[in-house]
């Protein structure tokens, strides 16, 4: 076996995986191909958060298949620890390797081979930490995504991710300083993740927060910005939200997952909060940080949702000074308790509920950029040609060519369809 493709599937945490899977089948000789038909070995690291998910991975499975059939398919990552079987039945499957034992791959590919490659074990026995740093599943090269947390504690009705993640554990802190110290001489900044960021540290015995870590690693890298990916609103603490205010080498940016404004549902939801928590985070953080991009995830049409409490909801996000949303129909995943309940939203009615959000969320988009027409702000440029994205998370469309991966002051002259552009530009009133 020489050369390898390795394909991810889903979120930043798997895009994480996959790369450190990269640099451990690069370490045992073996050659990354530049696509799926030249290589020997394919891997598709999965996402099983819905079902449409696993769909996706079941049709690429058979795509490479039939386009190479010669390949030895490795199937890993969320649906290889929930489904092994299902996926093992699959044609062109060789192995299935679960997240519990996907710290082995790059040795169980090497090996003597022999068929029924099934290797799934007790993902809450996991303590192994599996990271690479990862540019973005977009194509941005400029903004390396470093995943410092894996799993979660808590138990969400409508989430499978707890039982195939594991556990919540934190990568230790002198690897996170000095991953961060070897990519700062590289890039401008760097996107801290996990799959729940905000219980970094948390693990019994360890006296070290989240704020604490990157206290550690504004005093001892030089990396220029660091941006924080989602954090759940408890973890959002004053000490948190002050050193991102405080430090100009912290993005100002806030993104807290808020899944519903309605008390009955976030409680149907197995939620941890209440909405008058969250609205006291989100007002301390734009209180500390007025120009902050503050973004949140918020679902349509979960189980049990009435008219009353969608309407409870949207108010409840209207209120809140929200600059982006991202919006989610429900959509069931077999083996949560949310896919059991009978009290399910019709389809037409979610997407509805859907549309709804979205067009409150591109109103508050709209006023935020609005507001930054006339002000400089800080930037680093992209590796798409004429953009940059400011601290504030807003993509600028460039008055002139600026080198990618560079950060710069950059003053707004008015408005593009979904960003910004530069002073200087040919405007365009958008």
């Amino acid at each position: 076996m020489g050369k390898f493709y390795v394909q991810n599937f889903g979120c930043r945490a798997t895009q994480a995986d996959g790369a450190a899977l990269e640099s451990l089948l690069a370490a045992k000789g073996l050659e990354a191909a530049g696509d799926r038909a030249a290589a020997d070995l394919v891997v598709l690291n999965t996402c099983t958060v819905t079902a449409s998910a696993d769909e996706d991975v079941r049709q690429t499975v058979r795509r490479v298949h039939r386009e190479n059939p010669a390949a030895r398919i490795l199937v890993t990552g969320c649906y290889a620890q929930r489904a092994p079987d299902e996926l093992a039945a699959l044609p062109g499957v060789e192995w299935v390797v679960g997240n519990s034992h996907k710290t082995q791959i790059a040795e169980l590919v090497t090996a003597a081979p022999y068929h029924g490659n099934i290797h799934v074990g007790d993902i809450f026995a996991q303590h192994d930490f599996l990271s690479a740093p990862v540019e973005d599943a977009a194509g941005d090269r400029t903004r390396p995504n470093l995943k410092i947390q894996d799993g979660c504690n808590n138990r969400c009705s409508f989430c499978i991710i707890p039982f195939v993640r594991g556990r919540s554990r934190s990568a230790p802190a002198a690897q996170v300083v000095n991953q961060v110290r070897s990519l700062a001489g590289r890039y401008r900044e760097v996107v801290l993740s996990g799959i729940n960021l905000g219980r970094w540290g948390r693990e019994p015995g360890s006296i070290l927060r989240l704020a604490d870590l990157v206290r550690l690693l504004l005093a001892e890298t030089g990396i220029e910005r660091l941006r924080l990916s989602s954090i759940e609103p408890m973890d959002l603490s004053d000490d948190l939200l002050e050193l991102m205010a405080l430090s100009p080498r912290l993005a100002k940016h806030v993104h807290a997952p808020l899944q519903s404004g309605s008390d009955r549902i976030l409680r149907r939801m197995h939620r941890k909060y209440r909405p008058r928590h969250y609205a006291d985070r989100i007002a301390k953080a734009r209180g500390l940080m007025p120009d902050a991009a503050i973004g949140a995830d918020v679902m349509a049409g979960f189980p049990g949702e009435t008219g009353a409490d969608f309407e409870e909801s949207r108010r409840f996000i209207e209120n809140l000074p929200f600059t982006y949303l991202h919006v989610f129909t429900y959509s069931e995943r077999p083996g949560t308790p949310a896919a059991a309940d009978p009290q399910s939203v019709p389809i037409p009615v979610r997407k509805e509920r859907n549309r709804i959000l979205r067009e409150l969320a591109a109103a508050k988009n709209r006023a935020f950029r609005e507001r930054m027409v006339g002000k400089t702000l800080s930037a680093v440029t992209l590796h798409e040609p004429g953009a940059a994205l400011t601290d504030n998370y807003l993509k600028i469309e460039l008055a002139r060519h600026r080198e990618p991966n560079v950060i710069a002051d950059l003053r707004i002259g008015g408005l593009t369809a979904l960003g910004l552009q530069e002073e200087g530009g040919s405007l365009r009133i958008a």
